[in-house]
């Protein structure tokens, strides 16, 4: 499946990977991935043969809504968990202890939250990282320049207005899908 992936993410929709390919099993086996912007289902697809291309293994949340037969089938094959987001349980927590007992475990949230356009991140991402005591890798959903842009791990400190502003400067100047939701 990687050469179909290769094919199609590289010579069919002509993008490309700029940065730190190397998120393989061996150098990053836990992480918190960060994908930006979100503004569009297309964002899935793209962020489905990006993983595929590099060969490594990221799961996903999504809102247990759209984990219905027959698309929920085939969401959790792509590695999707649904998340009820109407429960009392802390999310952080929760989705934090996905990482616990297990040796290789990577998961790719949207610091937006949603498709639309935010004024601000959403911070359960930063703190499932600092819980679980693993990297935010960041990478672009830059439609205009046609790439993915992945950080190296960066591992939060205890400063998260400083990490904060780090991680805006990584997306800054990146149109999504929507631009005007960018």
């Amino acid at each position: 499946m990687q050469w179909l992936a290769k094919l199609i993410y590289f010579n069919i929709l002509d993008w490309k990977i700029v940065g730190n390919r190397d998120i393989s099993k061996e150098t990053v086996k836990k992480a918190v991935i960060i994908a930006a912007p979100h503004t569009s289902w297309h964002d899935f697809y793209i962020g489905i043969l990006l993983r595929a291309v590099l060969h490594v293994k990221v799961s996903f949340v999504g809102k247990k809504e759209l984990f219905v037969f027959p698309i929920g089938w085939f969401l959790r094959l792509l590695g999707g968990r649904p998340i009820d987001r109407f429960t009392k349980e802390n999310k952080v927590q929760a989705i934090a202890k996905l990482f616990q007992g297990k040796e290789e475990f990577r998961i790719a949230l949207s610091p937006e939250g949603t498709r639309k356009k935010v004024s601000k991140w959403r911070t359960g991402f930063y703190y499932i990282a600092k819980e679980a005591k693993v990297p935010i890798i960041m990478f672009t959903l830059d439609f205009e320049n046609k790439q993915n842009k992945i950080s190296e791990p960066f591992y939060p400190t205890n400063d998260a207005e400083a990490d904060f502003k780090f991680m805006h400067s990584f997306f800054k100047g990146v149109k999504g899908r929507i631009s005007e939701n960018s």
